[in-house]
């Protein structure tokens, strides 16, 4: 088969014939791949910045057709007592599938309680530990927890199924918007909701001041001047980097504003023009009920987006930020813009450094950070559903308005690669069986 892989030192992607894979392990499923998608994140890797030494085939966002399954597959293998994932039992050859960019048993207590991208017993594709999805099949390792079935309303939320039909909404939907939901899209959704979510949030949320916020049965704390007032509850949020995984977790935070009935003034910054042009875009092609009319949005360079922010706030600063660039000049900015008492939620990739911050800087001004990986299989119900919402924004390729770009060969992996890391072109996906 035809497979992308990476070759040791740095920026070194070669299209490769190699063995078809394999089932190696009863929960393993084989998926053949239709469409595999190239992300921001696979870049660290592509640069050599990370201390890894294998070959290994890249991409960890796929779509495709299950081809194989292991023997731990059929209908008494997920019974109730089991504590088995029913996709166990439910998953058949032939299904249409999108794998989430790790492994994750979807039965240990980590995965019961969410948590599933840091599974015990996890991997990332695309990895030297697990090969990727940009090839033409793609083995799946504890299939019965990881993969969402596409087939199969069980899987989706009940706000899908109550008033769809499996053939009706696929057949609406975008292949190439479906691959999406493998990281980007379950990421944007995850960045707005742990921030909107956060403790020192919750003010503006409830009307509340801080702790009566937390507790809603708790009786409010005069502190002389009465309720909290329209101007206090308006959530002022910077989002930093426009890339597909920032234009995702814009759409998802207007969604979730709009939803709540919030007033909100956002500022949306990117050092490079071309992102900023294309996040222009896609607001201008949200429809009014992903972004309502009770906000200000704006996209900005960082200088003028300081100069904003202190407006705004009569250099107070944002209530949260979104960091989602994963360098520390990131990071360094959303300090910078943060308010004391703000909250910073970063699932930018970052690289083996310390953060640009001390304990007293932290201190100083009771920030909180909030790290990490998106529990991307935990967050597919909530990302499928905002994907058919906002079909008018992931639902085209290649227009000013569309996430996607282009989709091309997988032979053009090599070049593709090159023009990515130079941001030359956006959101690419392969297709592995194009080979016009």
């Amino acid at each position: 088969m035809l497979a992308a892989r990476w070759h040791p030192p740095s920026y070194d992607i070669r299209v490769e014939n190699v063995p078809v894979p394999q089932i190696e392990d009863p929960d393993d499923a084989v998926v053949k791949v239709t469409l595999a998608g190239l992300c921001g994140s696979d870049l660290h890797i592509y640069r050599g910045q990370q201390p890894i030494t294998k070959v290994h085939i890249t991409g960890h966002e796929f779509i495709g057709e299950v081809v194989k399954l292991g023997s731990n597959y059929g209908p008494n293998a997920a019974r109730s007592t089991s504590g088995r994932p029913n996709l166990y039992a439910t998953l058949s050859v032939g299904d249409k599938v999108v794998a989430p960019f790790t492994v994750n048993c979807g039965e240990c207590h980590v995965c019961r309680l969410g948590y599933t991208g840091r599974c015990p017993v996890g991997a990332l594709f695309g990895s030297p530990k697990l090969d990727g999805g940009q090839a033409q099949y793609v083995r799946v390792p504890k299939a019965g927890g990881t993969l969402y079935n596409l087939s199969s309303p069980a899987s989706w939320s009940s706000a899908l199924t109550a008033t769809s039909d499996v053939e009706t909404l696929l057949e609406n939907i975008s292949d190439s918007s479906l691959l999406l939901l493998s990281d980007i899209l379950p990421t944007g959704v995850f960045a707005a909701t742990q921030l909107l979510a956060h403790p020192k949030v919750q003010p503006m949320l409830t009307g509340r001041s801080w702790p009566s916020s937390l507790n809603p049965s708790s009786p409010t704390i005069d502190l002389g001047s009465g309720l909290l007032t329209q101007e206090d509850r308006l959530l002022t949020i910077a989002m930093i980097g426009l890339g597909p995984v920032g234009v995702c977790a814009a759409v998802a935070l207007l969604d979730a504003l709009v939803q709540k009935g919030l007033p909100y003034r956002i500022v949306a910054i990117d050092i490079n023009q071309s992102r900023r042009e294309k996040m222009e875009k896609v607001y201008e092609a949200i429809g009014s009920d992903g972004k309502g009319q009770n906000g200000e949005f704006v996209v900005q360079g960082l200088e003028e987006a300081k100069e904003t922010v202190a407006k705004w706030t009569g250099d107070v600063g944002c209530t949260g930020v979104l960091e989602v660039v994963g360098n520390n000049s990131a990071l360094t900015a959303a300090y910078d813009l943060a308010r004391p008492f703000g909250v910073i939620t970063s699932v930018g990739v970052h690289a083996p450094k310390n953060v640009p911050f001390t304990g007293q800087d932290l201190y100083n001004k009771n920030i909180s950070f909030d790290f990490g990986r998106c529990p991307a299989r935990a967050m597919f119900p909530m990302a499928f559903e905002l994907l058919v919402k906002r079909q008018d924004v992931f639902g085209k390729v290649g227009t000013e308005s569309s996430l996607i770009d282009r989709v091309v060969d997988i032979k053009q992996a090599s070049e593709m690669y090159r023009a990515f890391d130079q941001g030359q072109v956006g959101k690419v996906l392969f297709d592995p069986w194009d080979q016009a």
